[in-house]
């Protein structure tokens, strides 16, 4: 049994000096587990030392990619031109050449499920613009989730230097993921997909099939981080979330990771108050350029010279029409005629002489003609005035003035009309004036017929309407104030106003296009504090609830 002893000693100091350099080169365990319906944690070692988080850096290049299709940014179908950068990162790759064009729903799943980096390169310069600039992108998002110990260089997740993460900031990763995007998230349950040029597998398949209620999330490897997993799985009405660093093996990995999660299920209670994580405050940097406009010279300094009256150009002289000429001659006989204004200087070309003159209003056409007629009469007696010499005086006036239709005349309107010749005129001048009797074809005003007694009964006609003698009733129909804007969205009971008001908040922010004009409204009731959406069309409320319900938020459309 002594000879033994040696031979055992020896092989223990062997046994030792092939662990020891192993264990030394290893790199550092980090492990962090949270129960995902609250984000509180449940088990913690090394959960906030920075280390290499290799592969689960696509975690945020994933979600910077969602966020930009959920903005409008970029849609599934839009296509990105592969630099020779991302086509010449190592593997894991999906084999994209430069100058190719791809779908973004591939790079999504190649970056997802294999793991590729070519793919995640390309997701982050079609984004950004660069990798170095999406990965500014990418820090900024980390502080606004709340991953303080967390800082992105690349896209992928290689080793490179100022580029690290923890295990804790990594768990409220893949908790985003989740409660952010819930209608992406089933891609990182998937053992295969087509990814455009490939079908490719899944990285983290082993896990996936081997522990029961896992449904994501992401694995990684290089050297300098060891084998690290995200996690996520779901018993019952329990979801646990952890994350570990520095695996030796993906089998040992996966193996502690399965005991984690089953000693989390074990303490977290069954039914607990969920409490979904808020809305981030940054996604994405936006450059906004402005214009820079230069003032210019007229709009600062003043020009009175400019402005001068004298400088303008004189009026140019209005020639007399030869219509207001003739009309002039006509009228040049009338005793009440207006003089000529006189003017001097330079004003003369502005003369009113030189104007156009309006025509005659009937009142003053009217006056003109009775003036004709008192100087015909002046003129020559009314006894002794021929019917030739009265109708040349009055042929230039009457002839401006419109005639009455011919009418027929009948045998006893003349024999009226001379009878009322023979009788003497009270008024000699008016007599003097009067015509003689004209021939049976004529159209003296004495042979027209006398229009009808006027009826003095008042008509009272609608048009279109008929005969309002009794008018129906009418109906006065009011329309709401609210243009029918009486729906509303009810997101539930909770313990508190300000518990109720953030919630309010924050499906406000994510949902502006549906909800950008609705009320927050909270009702305290005896159950609690109820939240409500109101001041929504029917069709608004419906759309409202159904994106709320995309993103596992309960509601309930609410009518009048």
């Amino acid at each position: 049994m002594t000879r033994f002893l040696p031979t055992a000693r020896l092989w223990a100091l062997l046994l030792m000096a092939a662990i020891l350099p192993a264990q030394l080169s290893a790199a550092p365990f980090a492990a962090h587990v949270m129960d995902a319906r609250t984000g509180q944690p449940i088990y913690s070692q090394n959960a906030d030392t920075r280390l290499h988080p290799a592969s689960l850096t696509k975690m945020m290049t994933l979600y910077l990619a969602f966020a930009a299709i959920e903005r409008g940014q970029v849609r599934l179908d839009s296509k990105f031109t592969i630099s020779s950068k991302a086509a010449a990162e190592p593997p894991s790759k999906l084999g994209l050449r430069a100058g190719q064009q791809i779908e973004l729903r591939y790079l999504i799943r190649a970056a997802a499920i294999k793991s590729a980096n070519d793919a995640a390169t390309a997701i982050g310069e079609g984004l950004a613009g660069s990798e170095s600039a999406f990965a500014q992108q990418m820090t900024a998002t980390a502080r606004a989730l709340g991953m303080r110990n967390t800082q992105f260089r690349n896209a992928h997740g290689l080793t490179q230097e100022g580029h690290y993460s923890t295990a804790h900031d990594m768990s409220i990763m893949g908790r985003r993921l989740f409660y952010d995007f819930p209608q992406y998230y089933n891609i990182f349950s998937r053992r295969s997909a087509d990814a455009g040029i490939a079908q490719v597998a899944s990285t983290n398949k082993r896990f996936l099939d081997d522990y029961s209620g896992a449904d994501g999330i992401k694995t990684g490897y290089t050297r300098a981080a060891g084998f690290n997993l995200t996690a996520s799985a779901q018993r019952g009405n329990k979801r646990l979330i952890a994350t570990v660093f520095g695996g030796t093996s993906t089998a040992q990995r996966n193996q502690v990771m399965s005991q984690l999660l089953d000693a989390g299920f074990n303490r977290v209670p069954n039914r607990v108050r969920e409490v979904r994580p808020e809305p981030p405050q940054l996604l994405a940097q936006k450059v906004v350029r402005r214009a820079q406009v230069e003032p210019a010279p007229a709009a600062t300094q003043a020009q009175p010279q400019r402005l001068v009256l004298t400088a303008s150009a004189a009026p140019r002289r209005v020639e007399r029409p030869a219509q207001a000429a003739s009309t002039a001659n006509a009228f040049a006989a009338a005793p009440a005629a207006a003089p000529q204004p006189q003017t001097t200087g330079r004003t003369t070309a502005l003369s009113l002489a030189a104007s156009a003159r309006p025509q005659l209003r009937p009142a003053a056409r009217s006056n003109a003609v009775e003036a004709a007629v008192e100087m015909a009469a002046a003129q020559t007696p009314a006894a002794q005035a021929p019917e030739s010499q009265s109708a040349s005086l009055a042929a230039p006036v009457l002839a401006s003035s419109s005639r009455p239709a011919r009418s027929p005349r009948s045998r006893q309107a003349a024999s009226t009309a001379d009878v009322a010749q023979a009788e003497p005129a009270p008024e000699p001048a008016v007599a003097a004036a009067a015509p003689a009797p004209a021939p049976a074809g004529s159209l003296s005003l004495d042979a027209s017929r006398a229009p009808k007694p006027r009826s003095e009964t008042v008509i009272l006609a609608a048009m279109g309407e008929g005969d309002l003698a009794n008018p129906e009733a009418v109906e006065i129909v009011r329309r709401p104030a609210n243009g029918g804007r009486s729906w509303g969205v009810s997101l539930g009971l909770y313990g508190s106003r300000a518990e109720a008001d953030r919630l309010l908040l924050r499906a406000a922010l994510q949902d502006g296009a549906t909800l950008g004009q609705a009320r927050r409204n909270i009702a305290d009731t005896k159950r609690g504090f109820e939240a409500h959406f109101v001041n929504l069309s029917k069709a608004e409320a419906e759309l409202a609830c159904s994106r709320l319900s995309a993103r596992q938020q309960n509601c309930t459309v609410v009518g009048p």
